[in-house]
């Protein structure tokens, strides 16, 4: 059975995910990482069947896309809904940012951030 959780064919590709971020993701993370939101551990370019999430809480089934222009149109728009329906069947809450958003309001982000994480406690 083939493993559903960071599949060793994608392993290059989330290293490289990881060192050539965006400065959204670099500054998000800065948010998340050390356990820093609610005490729950993030992971960074986590991929799940063939798809690599920016940021997932696996505790929490949480995954978080930050999204530039790119993503509002054409094969990448079909890609993000595709990816979407995937990690829905899978339970997984899918939290969707403009990279912009990060820089312009990043108590907005995280607010966000921490009312899911306490959501998903109280089910």
């Amino acid at each position: 059975m083939t493993p559903l959780n960071n599949r060793k064919y994608l392993k290059v590709f989330r290293r490289k995910l990881r060192s050539n971020g965006t400065s959204a993701e670099a500054v998000l993370w800065t948010y998340l990482k050390g356990k820093k939101i609610a005490g729950i551990k993030f992971r960074r370019q986590h991929s799940i069947g063939n798809y690599i999430i920016d940021f997932y809480a696996p505790c929490k089934k949480i995954a978080i896309e930050l999204d530039g222009e790119v993503h509002n149109w054409g094969r990448a728009a079909i890609t993000d809904s595709e990816k979407e329906r995937f990690l829905q069947n899978l339970g997984i809450t899918i939290l969707r940012f403009e990279n912009k958003w990060i820089f312009d309001d990043p108590d907005y982000v995280i607010n966000i951030i921490k009312a899911s994480v306490t959501a998903v406690n109280k089910q």
